[in-house]
This record gives C-alpha cells, sequence and structure tokens, in this order.
C-alpha cells in the first residue's frame, strides 16, 4: 500500500470524493454539503492523502484541515478531520487506521493540538474506529461543524 499527499482537487481525490458523496446519499439520503476549498488541505494548514494498492488504483483517503475558534464550535489548534473513506473492495484490511494515524501524526507536526470530527449516526464502522482509536465523543451542546444541530451527528475529539 503506497499512502502518498496529493491535492484535494487531484483527480484521485475528486474520484473518490464522488464515492464517498454517493454513499453519504445512501446512509443519509444527501451528500455533504460542509463547503470544501482545495486550499483548505495544503500545508502547512492541512494536508490530504490517498492510498494506493499494488495495482496503482486510489482506494482509500483522508485529510485535514485547521480550524480556529469561531462559529461553528471550533478551537483555536484544532485540526479537523474530513473525508476519511475507503472503498468497499479495500475495507476490514486496516487502511482507515494507517490513514488516521498519518493524519495525527503530520497534525501534531504542524503544530495543531486537538484532532476533531463529525460523523453520523449511520456510520457506525466510523464511530468504531475513532472510539478505538482514542477518540471521545463531545456532548450535544459541544458539538461543531455545519451538521451540529442535527440529531445524527456525533462529534469526537482527541487530544495530539
Amino acid at each position: 500500500m503506497d499512502i502518498v499527499t496529493r491535492r484535494f482537487d487531484h483527480p484521485d481525490a475528486r474520484k473518490l470524493n464522488d464515492l464517498v458523496q454517493a454513499e453519504y446519499v445512501e446512509r443519509y439520503g444527501a451528500g455533504d454539503l460542509t463547503p470544501l476549498d482545495p486550499a483548505m488541505f495544503d500545508p502547512p494548514g492541512g494536508l490530504f492523502l490517498l492510498a494506493y494498492d499494488e495495482a496503482g488504483r486510489p482506494v482509500a483517503t483522508g485529510g485535514w484541515r485547521g480550524q480556529r475558534a469561531g462559529g461553528e464550535g471550533y478551537a483555536d489548534g484544532d485540526a479537523e478531520l474530513k473525508r476519511m473513506f475507503v472503498v468497499r473492495e479495500a475495507r476490514g484490511q486496516g487502511l482507515a487506521r494507517l490513514i488516521l494515524a498519518r493524519l495525527e501524526e503530520t497534525a501534531r507536526a504542524a503544530g495543531r493540538t486537538r484532532m476533531v470530527l463529525e460523523t453520523g449516526t449511520e456510520q457506525p464502522e466510523a464511530i468504531a474506529l475513532y472510539r478505538s482509536s482514542g477518540y471521545t465523543q463531545v456532548p450535544a451542546e459541544r458539538k461543531f461543524g455545519l451538521y451540529r444541530h442535527e440529531e445524527s451527528s456525533r462529534c469526537f475529539v482527541k487530544a495530539l
């Protein structure tokens, strides 16, 4: 497996982003409407990773973007995890855990103090991954992000 840094607008990243959006539609009835500009993931303020299998096919993604205190409940020093995704054929091989570890490592190296993420109740695999990786769910009144007011939204944090 080859995990490399790419821009969020790289053709392979766009391809997998289309797949994750389709999966959101399956699970929630709509795609994620969070505005994401590719520059948000450019180092040193962010990072986007793509994983390729032995045949050179893109099979997984994940990124973080820096956040500051503001209107959506973030804190200074936050790194927000976005677009963690593994294609169906490559699931169960530990790719998400590898990408998550690399994202945490790079966010820490960039001076970020906390990794934050929002997921939903229709993604129990993601919730299990984050809990088993040391993430703590925040109470409803401390949620963050675009979907913080949605009942199905779950927010998690981990000190870096």
